[in-house]
Protein backbone atom coordinates (compact mmCIF):
# COMPACT_ATOMS: atom_id res chain seq x y z
CA UNK A 1 0.00 0.00 0.00
CA UNK A 2 1.75 3.45 -0.62
CA UNK A 3 2.02 5.77 1.98
CA UNK A 4 -0.32 9.06 1.10
CA UNK A 5 -1.28 11.21 3.38
CA UNK A 6 -4.60 13.05 3.66
CA UNK A 7 -4.95 17.26 4.00
CA UNK A 8 -4.46 19.08 7.11
CA UNK A 9 -6.20 21.83 7.55
CA UNK A 10 -6.61 24.47 10.55
CA UNK A 11 -9.43 26.05 11.55
CA UNK A 12 -8.28 29.02 13.46
CA UNK A 13 -6.66 30.09 9.91
CA UNK A 14 -10.47 31.76 9.80
CA UNK A 15 -10.11 33.71 12.84
CA UNK A 16 -6.68 35.16 10.66
CA UNK A 17 -7.60 38.21 9.07
CA UNK A 18 -9.41 38.37 5.43
CA UNK A 19 -6.25 36.65 4.16
CA UNK A 20 -5.80 33.79 6.41
CA UNK A 21 -9.59 32.59 6.09
CA UNK A 22 -9.65 32.97 1.91
CA UNK A 23 -6.71 30.74 2.76
CA UNK A 24 -8.11 28.23 4.35
CA UNK A 25 -11.25 28.33 2.12
CA UNK A 26 -9.22 27.48 -1.37
CA UNK A 27 -8.12 24.81 1.40
CA UNK A 28 -11.25 23.07 2.07
CA UNK A 29 -12.85 23.39 -1.45
CA UNK A 30 -9.56 21.61 -2.84
CA UNK A 31 -9.00 19.13 -0.28
CA UNK A 32 -12.79 18.05 -0.56
CA UNK A 33 -12.99 18.50 -4.52
CA UNK A 34 -9.68 16.02 -5.02
CA UNK A 35 -10.24 13.74 -1.64
CA UNK A 36 -13.61 14.51 0.14
CA UNK A 37 -11.30 13.52 3.36
CA UNK A 38 -9.11 15.80 5.10
CA UNK A 39 -7.60 16.15 8.97
CA UNK A 40 -8.30 19.54 10.81
CA UNK A 41 -6.71 21.18 13.82
CA UNK A 42 -7.41 24.59 15.51
CA UNK A 43 -10.88 23.48 16.31
CA UNK A 44 -10.33 25.12 20.18
CA UNK A 45 -11.50 21.48 21.91
CA UNK A 46 -9.39 21.52 25.12
CA UNK A 47 -7.19 18.19 25.46
CA UNK A 48 -8.68 17.76 29.06
CA UNK A 49 -12.17 17.44 27.80
CA UNK A 50 -11.04 14.72 24.82
CA UNK A 51 -9.34 12.77 27.67
CA UNK A 52 -12.82 13.14 29.67
CA UNK A 53 -14.86 11.82 26.36
CA UNK A 54 -12.49 8.94 26.17
CA UNK A 55 -12.45 7.65 29.61
CA UNK A 56 -15.98 7.92 29.48
CA UNK A 57 -16.34 6.06 26.12
CA UNK A 58 -14.09 3.09 27.50
CA UNK A 59 -16.28 3.09 31.23
CA UNK A 60 -19.32 2.81 29.10
CA UNK A 61 -18.05 -0.60 27.26
CA UNK A 62 -16.44 -1.95 30.61
CA UNK A 63 -20.35 -1.58 31.91
CA UNK A 64 -21.55 -5.24 32.77
CA UNK A 65 -23.10 -6.62 29.52
CA UNK A 66 -26.53 -7.04 30.77
CA UNK A 67 -25.92 -2.98 31.44
CA UNK A 68 -25.03 -2.42 27.84
CA UNK A 69 -28.18 -4.92 26.94
CA UNK A 70 -31.11 -3.09 28.66
CA UNK A 71 -30.42 -0.57 25.85
CA UNK A 72 -30.02 -2.93 23.17
CA UNK A 73 -31.33 -0.44 20.11
CA UNK A 74 -33.48 -3.69 18.86
CA UNK A 75 -35.96 -1.73 21.76
CA UNK A 76 -35.60 1.22 19.55
CA UNK A 77 -38.04 1.96 16.57
CA UNK A 78 -35.51 4.83 16.42
CA UNK A 79 -32.25 3.08 16.03
CA UNK A 80 -30.78 4.36 19.08
CA UNK A 81 -28.98 2.83 21.50
CA UNK A 82 -26.08 -0.18 21.88
CA UNK A 83 -25.20 -2.14 19.35
CA UNK A 84 -23.56 -5.09 20.16
CA UNK A 85 -20.57 -7.08 18.41
CA UNK A 86 -21.59 -8.11 14.94
CA UNK A 87 -25.21 -6.24 15.20
CA UNK A 88 -24.81 -4.34 12.26
CA UNK A 89 -23.85 -4.22 8.85
CA UNK A 90 -22.46 -2.70 5.32
CA UNK A 91 -23.14 -3.59 1.92
CA UNK A 92 -24.84 -6.79 3.71
CA UNK A 93 -21.27 -8.00 5.37
CA UNK A 94 -21.18 -7.83 8.98
CA UNK A 95 -19.43 -5.23 11.12
CA UNK A 96 -16.81 -6.43 14.13
CA UNK A 97 -17.74 -3.71 16.29
CA UNK A 98 -20.22 -2.72 19.17
CA UNK A 99 -21.62 1.02 19.41
CA UNK A 100 -24.09 3.12 21.19
CA UNK A 101 -25.97 5.52 19.17
CA UNK A 102 -27.16 8.95 20.20
CA UNK A 103 -29.34 11.54 18.06
CA UNK A 104 -31.26 14.75 18.61
CA UNK A 105 -33.69 14.01 22.02
CA UNK A 106 -37.62 14.14 20.78
CA UNK A 107 -40.54 12.28 21.48
CA UNK A 108 -41.40 9.68 19.14
CA UNK A 109 -44.10 11.10 15.90
CA UNK A 110 -47.08 9.29 16.25
CA UNK A 111 -48.34 10.78 13.57
CA UNK A 112 -49.48 7.63 11.16
CA UNK A 113 -49.71 9.31 8.24
CA UNK A 114 -46.16 11.11 8.15
CA UNK A 115 -43.34 10.39 6.17
CA UNK A 116 -41.38 7.06 6.81
CA UNK A 117 -38.37 9.18 7.38
CA UNK A 118 -40.40 10.74 10.76
CA UNK A 119 -40.12 7.30 12.61
CA UNK A 120 -36.18 8.35 13.41
CA UNK A 121 -37.65 11.10 15.43
CA UNK A 122 -38.03 10.17 19.18
CA UNK A 123 -35.55 9.53 22.56
CA UNK A 124 -32.08 7.81 23.00
CA UNK A 125 -31.87 4.85 25.58
CA UNK A 126 -29.22 6.10 28.39
CA UNK A 127 -27.35 3.71 30.18
CA UNK A 128 -28.49 3.58 33.80
CA UNK A 129 -25.12 2.78 35.67
CA UNK A 130 -23.46 5.59 33.87
CA UNK A 131 -26.00 8.88 34.13
CA UNK A 132 -22.46 11.05 33.42
CA UNK A 133 -22.55 9.99 29.75
CA UNK A 134 -25.42 11.95 29.00
CA UNK A 135 -24.00 15.43 30.18
CA UNK A 136 -20.28 14.38 28.27
CA UNK A 137 -22.30 13.54 24.87
CA UNK A 138 -24.46 16.76 25.05
CA UNK A 139 -21.37 18.94 25.42
CA UNK A 140 -19.45 16.86 22.65
CA UNK A 141 -22.60 17.28 20.44
CA UNK A 142 -22.29 21.22 21.20
CA UNK A 143 -18.71 21.78 20.69
CA UNK A 144 -18.92 19.71 17.17
CA UNK A 145 -22.16 21.30 16.31
CA UNK A 146 -20.44 24.83 16.97
CA UNK A 147 -17.10 23.41 14.40
CA UNK A 148 -19.63 22.34 11.98
CA UNK A 149 -21.26 25.29 11.26
CA UNK A 150 -17.97 27.01 10.94
CA UNK A 151 -17.24 24.48 8.02
CA UNK A 152 -20.37 25.13 6.24
CA UNK A 153 -19.99 28.80 6.30
CA UNK A 154 -16.62 28.70 4.72
CA UNK A 155 -17.33 26.12 2.38
CA UNK A 156 -20.47 28.34 1.26
CA UNK A 157 -18.51 31.30 0.68
CA UNK A 158 -15.80 28.96 -1.06
CA UNK A 159 -18.58 27.92 -3.76
CA UNK A 160 -19.03 31.32 -4.48
CA UNK A 161 -22.89 30.88 -2.66
CA UNK A 162 -23.51 33.53 0.42
CA UNK A 163 -22.34 32.49 3.77
CA UNK A 164 -25.61 31.80 5.41
CA UNK A 165 -26.48 29.66 2.38
CA UNK A 166 -26.35 25.89 4.48
CA UNK A 167 -27.83 27.80 7.38
CA UNK A 168 -30.97 28.67 5.52
CA UNK A 169 -31.60 25.51 4.16
CA UNK A 170 -30.72 23.25 7.21
CA UNK A 171 -33.21 23.63 9.58
CA UNK A 172 -32.99 21.83 12.54
CA UNK A 173 -29.63 19.86 12.27
CA UNK A 174 -30.45 15.87 12.83
CA UNK A 175 -27.34 14.82 14.33
CA UNK A 176 -26.07 11.55 15.34
CA UNK A 177 -22.91 10.96 17.68
CA UNK A 178 -21.84 7.01 17.38
CA UNK A 179 -19.44 5.97 20.11
CA UNK A 180 -18.15 2.90 19.01
CA UNK A 181 -15.68 0.22 19.51
CA UNK A 182 -13.47 -1.88 17.30
CA UNK A 183 -13.04 -5.28 19.23
CA UNK A 184 -9.16 -6.88 18.25
CA UNK A 185 -9.20 -10.05 16.34
CA UNK A 186 -6.76 -12.75 15.45
CA UNK A 187 -8.00 -13.41 11.99
CA UNK A 188 -4.94 -14.59 9.62
CA UNK A 189 -6.54 -11.85 7.08
CA UNK A 190 -7.88 -7.76 8.07
CA UNK A 191 -11.46 -8.33 9.43
CA UNK A 192 -13.89 -5.97 8.58
CA UNK A 193 -14.40 -3.10 11.09
CA UNK A 194 -16.46 -1.61 9.07
CA UNK A 195 -16.88 -2.07 5.54
CA UNK A 196 -16.44 0.28 2.83
CA UNK A 197 -18.70 3.26 2.43
CA UNK A 198 -20.10 6.50 1.75
CA UNK A 199 -21.83 8.89 4.81
CA UNK A 200 -25.14 9.46 3.25
CA UNK A 201 -25.54 12.57 4.89
CA UNK A 202 -23.34 16.37 4.43
CA UNK A 203 -20.38 16.52 6.94
CA UNK A 204 -18.87 13.68 9.62
CA UNK A 205 -16.55 14.89 12.17
CA UNK A 206 -14.33 11.83 13.49
CA UNK A 207 -12.39 11.80 16.80
CA UNK A 208 -9.97 8.61 16.66
CA UNK A 209 -8.19 7.41 20.35
CA UNK A 210 -4.84 8.55 20.37
CA UNK A 211 -1.95 6.19 18.59
CA UNK A 212 -4.71 4.26 16.38
CA UNK A 213 -5.27 3.76 13.12
CA UNK A 214 -7.39 1.01 10.88
CA UNK A 215 -9.34 3.84 9.20
CA UNK A 216 -8.70 3.72 5.30
CA UNK A 217 -9.97 6.21 2.71
CA UNK A 218 -10.18 5.00 -0.91
CA UNK A 219 -7.86 7.77 -2.91
CA UNK A 220 -6.60 7.43 -6.84
CA UNK A 221 -7.58 3.48 -6.71
CA UNK A 222 -5.80 2.83 -3.53
CA UNK A 223 -6.89 2.11 0.35
CA UNK A 224 -4.76 4.84 2.24
CA UNK A 225 -4.21 4.67 6.04
CA UNK A 226 -5.97 7.89 7.81
CA UNK A 227 -4.29 7.22 11.60
CA UNK A 228 -5.36 9.37 14.45
CA UNK A 229 -3.37 12.67 14.25
CA UNK A 230 -2.71 14.28 17.73
CA UNK A 231 -5.41 17.33 18.07
CA UNK A 232 -7.55 16.37 14.73
CA UNK A 233 -10.37 15.43 13.68
CA UNK A 234 -10.80 13.28 10.53
CA UNK A 235 -13.51 15.16 8.32
CA UNK A 236 -15.11 14.27 5.54
CA UNK A 237 -18.26 14.72 3.55
CA UNK A 238 -21.52 12.56 2.01
CA UNK A 239 -23.37 12.18 -0.29
CA UNK A 240 -26.14 15.03 0.15
CA UNK A 241 -22.82 17.71 -0.35
CA UNK A 242 -21.43 16.10 -3.21
CA UNK A 243 -25.22 15.97 -4.62
CA UNK A 244 -25.96 20.00 -3.99
CA UNK A 245 -22.33 20.47 -6.20
CA UNK A 246 -23.26 18.17 -8.32
CA UNK A 247 -20.07 16.20 -8.27
CA UNK A 248 -17.89 19.03 -7.53
CA UNK A 249 -17.19 18.34 -3.72
CA UNK A 250 -16.47 13.94 -3.99
CA UNK A 251 -18.06 11.72 -0.85
CA UNK A 252 -15.48 9.13 -0.62
CA UNK A 253 -15.51 5.44 0.32
CA UNK A 254 -13.73 4.70 3.53
CA UNK A 255 -13.47 1.70 5.51
CA UNK A 256 -12.23 0.40 9.05
CA UNK A 257 -10.26 -2.71 9.25
CA UNK A 258 -10.18 -4.50 12.41
CA UNK A 259 -7.27 -4.65 15.15
CA UNK A 260 -5.15 -7.03 16.36
CA UNK A 261 -5.25 -8.73 19.41
CA UNK A 262 -4.96 -7.70 22.21
CA UNK A 263 -5.59 -4.10 20.39
CA UNK A 264 -8.84 -2.73 20.43
CA UNK A 265 -10.03 1.18 19.26
CA UNK A 266 -11.95 4.20 20.37
CA UNK A 267 -13.15 6.24 17.43
CA UNK A 268 -16.09 8.94 17.92
CA UNK A 269 -18.14 10.00 14.44
CA UNK A 270 -20.20 12.57 14.71
CA UNK A 271 -22.52 13.59 11.62
CA UNK A 272 -23.77 16.62 11.23
CA UNK A 273 -26.83 16.94 8.64
CA UNK A 274 -30.11 18.96 7.86
CA UNK A 275 -33.26 18.15 9.42
CA UNK A 276 -35.00 15.30 8.03
CA UNK A 277 -37.21 17.10 5.73
CA UNK A 278 -34.66 19.47 4.47
CA UNK A 279 -33.79 19.12 0.60
CA UNK A 280 -30.85 20.59 0.05
CA UNK A 281 -30.79 22.49 -3.62
CA UNK A 282 -28.26 22.27 -6.10
CA UNK A 283 -25.14 25.38 -5.29
CA UNK A 284 -25.11 27.50 -8.06
CA UNK A 285 -21.37 26.99 -8.61
CA UNK A 286 -18.99 29.66 -10.48
CA UNK A 287 -18.65 28.66 -14.15
CA UNK A 288 -14.75 27.91 -13.66
CA UNK A 289 -16.24 25.42 -10.88
CA UNK A 290 -19.07 24.16 -12.51
CA UNK A 291 -16.51 22.88 -15.37
CA UNK A 292 -14.72 20.47 -12.86
CA UNK A 293 -17.90 19.19 -11.39
CA UNK A 294 -17.90 15.46 -12.57
CA UNK A 295 -21.93 14.81 -11.86
CA UNK A 296 -23.82 12.66 -8.99
CA UNK A 297 -21.64 9.10 -8.51
CA UNK A 298 -24.27 6.55 -10.46
CA UNK A 299 -25.02 3.65 -8.47
CA UNK A 300 -28.51 2.06 -8.57
CA UNK A 301 -27.52 -0.28 -5.71
CA UNK A 302 -27.21 2.98 -3.62
CA UNK A 303 -29.37 6.09 -4.90
CA UNK A 304 -28.70 9.53 -3.46
CA UNK A 305 -31.35 11.91 -2.00
CA UNK A 306 -32.07 15.31 -2.10
CA UNK A 307 -34.25 14.84 0.22
CA UNK A 308 -32.13 14.15 3.35
CA UNK A 309 -34.81 11.66 5.62
CA UNK A 310 -34.91 9.16 2.43
CA UNK A 311 -31.71 9.53 2.77
CA UNK A 312 -30.72 8.81 6.50
CA UNK A 313 -33.83 5.93 6.67
CA UNK A 314 -32.24 4.14 3.60
CA UNK A 315 -28.72 4.04 5.59
CA UNK A 316 -30.87 3.23 9.00
CA UNK A 317 -32.53 0.09 7.09
CA UNK A 318 -29.43 -1.34 5.60
CA UNK A 319 -27.28 -0.87 8.49
CA UNK A 320 -29.81 -2.98 11.46
CA UNK A 321 -32.07 -5.36 9.45
CA UNK A 322 -32.81 -6.54 13.06
CA UNK A 323 -34.52 -3.22 13.58
CA UNK A 324 -35.84 -3.09 11.11
CA UNK A 325 -37.59 -6.32 10.77
CA UNK A 326 -39.24 -5.69 14.33
CA UNK A 327 -40.24 -1.93 13.93
CA UNK A 328 -40.29 -1.17 9.87
CA UNK A 329 -41.77 -4.06 8.21
CA UNK A 330 -43.81 -1.95 6.16
CA UNK A 331 -41.39 0.34 5.28
CA UNK A 332 -38.90 -2.51 4.06
CA UNK A 333 -41.92 -4.11 2.08
CA UNK A 334 -42.64 -1.45 0.56
CA UNK A 335 -38.88 -1.01 -0.36
CA UNK A 336 -38.78 -4.49 -1.58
Amino acid sequence: MTDLSLPVLDLSLLDGGPESAAAFRDQLRAATHDVGFFYLTGTGIPAEFEARLHRTAREFFELPEADKLAIENINSPQFRGYTRVGGERTQGQVDWREQIDIGPEHDATTDESAPGYSRLIGPNLWPAAQPELREVVSLWQDHLTGVARKLLRAWALALGAEENYFDRHFGEPSTLLKIVRYPGTDAPEPQQGVGAHKDSGVLTLLWVEPGKGGLQVHRDGEWVDAPSVPGAFVVNIGELLEYATQGYLIATNHRVVSPRLPDDRISIPFFFNPALDARLPIIDLPAELAAEARGVTDDPTNPIHALYGENALKSRLRAHPDVAARHHADLLAARA
